[in-house]
């Protein structure tokens, strides 16, 4: 990231010293409890050592796959998946191992499984010797990733800049859709450095649908996200307008066509620079929980919003952190509109736990579940979560990265009561 990246992310730590004091003064009083986080059990990894950048998705038959980019030696990076059934993981399947793959705490690879169990892989690859040009690429597999589809490339566009923080989502015809932040202004000279929010289709042939800019002007290089509702999908992601406000948006696909991004909360956070820190959706029928990190006001803070019209409006946030955030969201939805959120929060100079809370759209909060104790450097990287199911019940699946000189990618399963 840029020199203005690492000065952000400095303003934002020390603004997080002092948001203690203000989150205990500005707490309301106790609400009513929500239901707790429930048992969490420790699953064995099938990532191996020296690997990162986890990311699950659940599948139409209930097992849930995970991918993740493992060192495999001789300087070769490897995206690797495996499914979990309930009981134990597939033995891992490498989608790609080469040299030249872009490797990024903050944009990692994606798994997922179409309605019918095809899956569509995609992973960042680069397209020339610039610090950020790399593409898209995205693959195919038919037989739960034993072969896989000759690669290609996601977007049209050919330049050598950034294209990257890919969602995918399900799309009529068993086709996949997919969201990125695309950076081809970056490489015409005169052009403003702005990305964009692009989209398209992948057929199940390969063929790729119209693609898009949804939106012309958003933040550099914070994660996107897309929950799909009966009424289409929702995107997420943090906008960025002239006065350089970065607070997070949501823009929905009805029949053939992108609404007007709606804001999710005004926040208001001017910040002159990229915080690395994307949104996360979730959703269950018309009900939407939106998690996000913000430090607007010098304060950071995790917060949470719902919607019960699939994304037009959003009810007032809900604070759900310790006082000490550094962020990195997910949420999940489960029954009774709970949602269930993760992030990290800082425990000293370099210390952090991943940290799990259940919300209730009238605000109630249960009490916070240590889930790992981690890191808070760029190497710990993004929990991810999704749901499964087994023995007639419903789980969470979440996995993270422990770093050190074992880094790896580490899975447990929460059960919720």
């Amino acid at each position: 990231m840029t020199v203005r990246h690492l000065i952000v992310r400095r303003r934002i730590a020390a603004g997080a010293v002092a948001a203690a004091v203000v989150f205990a003064a500005c707490e309301s009083a106790p609400r009513e409890a929500a239901p707790t986080v429930g048992a969490i059990d420790t699953l064995p990894s099938p990532a191996g050592p020296r690997s990162g950048e986890p990311n699950v998705s659940a599948g139409p038959d209930g097992r849930v796959w995970m991918s993740w980019l493992e060192a495999t030696g001789d300087s070769l990076t490897s995206l690797k998946v495996a499914a979990f059934n309930g009981t134990g993981w597939s033995a891992p399947v490498t989608v790609v191992s080469r040299r030249d793959l872009f490797v990024n705490w903050a944009d990692f690879p994606s798994v997922f499984a179409t309605p019918s169990g095809r899956l569509v892989a995609h992973w960042l690859q680069r397209s020339d010797t610039g610090k950020y040009a790399y593409e898209v690429r995205v693959a195919q597999s038919s037989d739960d990733g034993a072969t896989w589809t000759p690669p290609m490339v996601l977007h049209r566009d050919t330049k050598p800049a950034e294209h990257g923080f890919v969602s995918l989502f399900a799309a009529p015809g068993d086709s996949v859709g997919a969201v990125w932040l695309d950076g081809r202004k970056f490489a015409v000279a005169g052009q403003p450095h702005e990305m964009q929010l692009a989209t398209t289709s992948i057929a199940p042939s390969g063929s790729l649908g119209a693609e898009s800019m949804i939106d012309e002007r958003i933040c550099d290089c914070c994660q996107t996200d897309v929950a799909v509702t009966p009424r289409g999908p929702v995107v997420v992601y943090r906008d960025r307008n002239d006065a350089e406000m970065r607070d997070i948006y949501a823009v929905r696909l009805e029949g053939a066509a992108w609404t007007t991004p709606v804001v999710v909360h005004n926040d208001n956070w001017k910040i002159p620079g990229c915080p690395v820190n994307g949104p996360a959706i979730a959703a269950r029928g018309d009900t939407i929980a939106v998690a996000w990190f913000t430090a607007a006001d010098d304060t950071a803070r995790v917060k949470l919003a719902y919607s019960r019209d699939a994304g037009a409006t959003f009810s007032p946030p809900f604070r759900i952190d310790g006082g000490l955030p550094i962020g990195r969201v997910d949420v999940q939805l489960g029954d009774s509109s709970r949602a269930i959120v993760a992030w990290l929060e800082r425990t000293g100079s370099a210390a952090a736990e991943l940290r799990l809370r259940a919300v209730l759209p009238n605000g109630a909060l249960s009490p916070p579940v240590t889930l790992a104790r981690t890191s808070g450097s760029r190497g710990s990287g993004f929990p991810r979560m999704t749901w499964q199911r087994y023995n007639n019940q419903q789980a969470l699946i979440a996995a993270w990265t422990i770093t050190g000189d074992s880094a790896r990618v580490h899975v447990a399963r929460v059960r919720l009561r």
